[in-house]
């Protein structure tokens, strides 16, 4: 069970309120199974954690209303968001998958980073 996911960020200044401290950002998310066998996306669980250590954890069914099934080969894309009150963040988790054979696994996403432009160096 093979299923890799990769991860592209934007800052969205137009939903953001630095003044107010409210940083909005997109992510676009992409899921691929690189194994031999079928698995469906069942949940998801993500760790946000802001510049201050504070810490959000997020669990729910599938990922934008979809349970997507990948078949060897397939990918889905989407694209999500989330707000932070620090121009910068990070996030990371899993998604929690059910191959076709009736394994149950975990999917790991890799820690990203969430940046304002211009803040990191």
């Amino acid at each position: 069970h093979e299923i890799g996911v990769s991860v592209q960020t934007q800052y969205l200044a137009d939903q953001s309120e630095p003044e107010n401290a409210r940083y909005v950002f997109a992510y676009t998310v992409t899921i691929r199974n690189t194994g031999t066998i079928a698995a469906q996306l069942i949940s998801r669980h993500w760790i946000i954690t802001d510049a201050d250590s504070h810490v959000q954890e997020v669990r729910g069914l599938g990922v934008v209303g979809h349970q997507p099934l990948l078949k060897p080969g397939e990918h889905f894309e989407y694209t999500s968001g989330c707000a932070l009150t620090t121009p910068v963040g990070t996030m990371r988790g899993s998604y929690q998958m059910t191959a076709e054979d009736g394994t149950q696994f975990d999917a790991a996403i890799a820690e990203f980073t969430l940046a304002m432009p211009r803040v990191l160096h």
